[in-house]
């Protein structure tokens, strides 16, 4: 197993992927150590607490503006996921400066340390709001995507790869539609922005679990791109409020009606495989016989949340908010790297 043996340190440890990601790491892969970092002491108490003082975990206060600090953190590491950023819309909105030294300039210190550190495979974690982006925080992961792509070419005689993982919206993040859904409901009205909305949904497990598959397979240089469904947003209303008076109160600056997750572009330099995409770098770095197997997407091919062929029954979307904080106080944790 990719894990087993392996001292792994997870940026913004201490978020909701974070923990799961330790979860599964160390119930089913056996790692060396997994060292934890992130800037809330009290959020690594309370994650020391939950596994128990768990022996494998170390905790490192620190953040990825801190170049030093990064550096002692990494010394040692064989596999680096990078989860940590900024990533509220409406904050990095607010304080874009702030969004772009932790996702952009700190994205540029996990590059450099990871290479003179020799970490063997670094992986960052995407988002759907990184392709077409209409928003700061769209636009500084589409920057921090292109930096980890083409952090392969700085390598030299060192060992490391870099690849990216893209997938789109978490259930249940915290500030996402489901926990909103949950809490107005209470209220006996929900608001709607757009009756026309869909989006890609993806549970925290199987994004983890995704992450994990690509570490194994990745060369350097990969986007991975996991299919996965889409759902509408009326059809989620209906679900969790069905007969709930409705609101429609138009989209919100920074928000798309779908989303994007391989652009036609893309597509021309990506491969399908049975359960995900890899869109190749188009760089001299990249060698063509890295993917085994795959096949060509047609010409005119993209990957949108309103032309996926794979749509969430009503069913199936009970089942994945199974579990999730149906009191509406706020208790599930939101996306990965809070």
């Amino acid at each position: 197993m990719v894990l087993s043996g392996k001292v792994i340190l997870v940026t913004g440890g201490t978020g909701s992927f974070g923990k799961k990601f330790t979860e599964i790491a160390l119930q089913e892969h056996d790692p060396k150590a997994i060292r934890i970092f992130s800037r809330g002491e009290l959020l690594q108490l309370q994650m020391r607490q939950q596994f128990n003082d768990d022996p494998r975990l170390r905790f490192f206060i620190g953040d990825v503006r801190d170049r030093d600090r990064l550096y002692r953190a990494i010394d040692g590491v064989d596999i680096l996921v990078h989860a940590a950023a900024l990533k509220q819309v409406p904050a990095c909105e607010y304080n874009p400066i702030e969004a772009v030294k932790t996702n952009i300039d700190g994205a540029v210190n996990v590059i450099n340390a990871a290479i003179d550190n020799e970490v063997e495979k670094v992986i960052a974690i995407s988002t759907d709001k990184a392709v077409y982006p209409v928003n700061l925080y769209g636009a500084t992961k589409l920057v921090a995507e292109k930096l980890f792509v083409q952090g392969n070419a700085y390598t030299g005689k060192h060992r490391t790869t870099f690849s990216v993982v893209r997938y789109g919206n978490v259930v249940g993040s915290r500030g996402s539609v489901i926990p909103i859904f949950l809490k107005q409901r209470q209220t006996g009205k929900i608001t709607i922005t757009d009756e026309r909305m869909t989006r890609f949904w993806i549970t925290l497990e199987q994004g983890v679990r995704f992450v994990i598959s690509c570490i194994a397979r990745m060369k350097g240089g990969e986007i991975f791109v996991p299919k996965i469904p889409s759902m509408r947003i009326v059809d989620l209303a209906n679900v969790i409020a069905p007969g709930v008076e409705r609101e429609i109160i138009g989209i919100r600056p920074g928000e798309k009606i779908h989303e994007c997750l391989i652009t036609e572009e893309e597509a021309r330099h990506a491969r399908e495989f049975d359960t995900y995409f890899v869109i190749e770098p188009e760089f001299p770095f990249w060698n063509k016989d890295n993917l085994d197997g795959g096949k060509p997407l047609p010409e005119g091919f993209k990957y949108t949340s309103d032309t996926n062929t794979w749509w969430l029954t009503k069913e199936e979307l009970k089942q994945m908010i199974e579990g999730l904080d149906i009191t509406g106080k706020g208790e599930n944790r939101g996306k990965a790297g809070d």
